[in-house]
Order: C-alpha cells, then structure tokens, then sequence
C-alpha cells in the first residue's frame, strides 16, 4: 500500500512538472493534454485519478509555482541580513519584482491564471501564499512604531495588489529587463516612504452625517 501511495504521489509530481514546462513555452491553450501525457509517460487513466482536466492540472501546476515564490522570497529576505521588518519587506517585494521576469512566473502565473482560474480563484490563491507573509512583517513594523497597527491589515492588502500590479507590467512589457529596473526603484522608494517611523494614530473619523448636514457623492454611487 506505501509503494502504491509513493508511485502515485511521484506520478502526480511527474505529471506537474511536465505541465509546467509546457505550459510556461506554450501558455493554457497552446498545451494538449495529450502532449502532456506524451512528455510525462504516463497513462490517460493515470493523469485523470489525479485531475478531472486540464483546469485542474493547470491550478494544481499554479499553485505549485506559487509555493516556489514564496520560497525564493522568504529565501531573499533571510540572505539579506535584514533583522527588522523595513529590511525583510524590501528584500521580499524586490524577490517578487525580480521573478517576475521568469518565463514560468511569467505565463503562468501573471498571464494564463487570472483568465483561466478565473479572477476570485486567482485571487484567493494569491492571498494564500502571499497575505500572511506581508500581514506578518507589517505587524513587526507597526510594533516596531512604523506602521499603525490598525493599517496592518489593509496596507498588507494593498501591497499584495501592488505587487502584483507591477508584477504584471513587468510580464507584459516589451523590454522586462528596464520594466523590472524601473519597478525595483519605484518598490524600493515607495517602501522607504511607507514604513518611516511614525507616531500611534487613531482611525480617521468620518465628518458626521446627522442633522442638516449635508455630503455629496460621486455620481453613480448612492448613499445610506
């Protein structure tokens, strides 16, 4: 029963990496299941006990790439000495910045994911290998005094957003290499900026509706 489970698990392995090489030179629809199974040498049967289809595969082969991402990034943010959460967060939104430029990273992850996974399955995947990461160094930097802690949460957000923003420009730039020198700059100094020292600050307190005041909003946006 070990063996079975063994040749099983080394199948479904085999069966990953060979998509992700064919789906990384051909994109989604470019990529057959047949020629999968040619490259992999394995049965029809076998790819189905492990995948209902080619969505399947290709989400099994998304998730794949993103735990190496978030490998590499942990992994830069240790070799680079950083000790505080200024430091850690740079090394790691410059490792993403830098990734993605890589032909994997690049196809699958920010070209053919969003379309074939569709945006909320993209999204979620996303926010598991790469929200609690920034949530866990934002919160080093708010007790640190550089970020307020009631913005941990929706500033991890908007870095995960940024991120991958750039992420995308640089997948779809003509020239990566000055796509990729042109975002590093611009993560690097919008992170100096972001996470300088700062004082606790409450909430911001929204002027009061009540009584006879009055508030105005954008057209096509109702108010309570």
């Amino acid at each position: 029963m070990d063996r079975r489970l063994d040749r099983g698990q080394a199948t479904r392995q085999r069966l990953i990496e060979v998509a992700t090489e064919l789906f990384a030179d051909r994109g989604y629809e470019g990529t057959s299941i047949e020629a999968v199974l040619e490259r992999a040498g394995v049965s029809r049967g076998s790819l189905y006990h492990h995948f209902r289809g080619k969505d399947r595969l290709f989400e099994a082969v998304v998730e794949a790439v993103h735990a190496k991402v978030g490998e590499a990034t942990l992994a830069a943010a240790r070799a680079s000495g950083a000790t505080e959460a200024h430091g850690l967060l740079k090394a790691a939104e410059l490792a993403w910045i830098r990734l993605a430029g890589d032909a994997v990273v690049r196809r699958i992850l920010l070209i053919d994911a969003p379309t074939v996974l569709g945006w909320r399955r993209w999204r979620a995947i996303e926010e598991q290998y790469g929200l609690g990461m920034l949530k866990a160094v934002l919160q080093e930097a708010a007790d640190a005094g550089r970020v307020p802690a009631q913005l941990v949460e929706p500033f991890a957000h908007i870095l995960l957003a940024a991120g991958n923003e750039m992420a995308l420009v640089i997948a779809l730039a003509d020239d990566i290499a000055a796509a990729q020198n042109t975002a590093e700059i611009a993560v690097e100094e919008f992170l100096n900026r972001l996470l300088q020292p700062t004082e606790p600050s409450e909430p911001p307190v929204r002027p009061s509706t009540s009584g006879s005041a009055k508030t105005t909003s954008a057209p096509g946006w109702s108010q309570e």
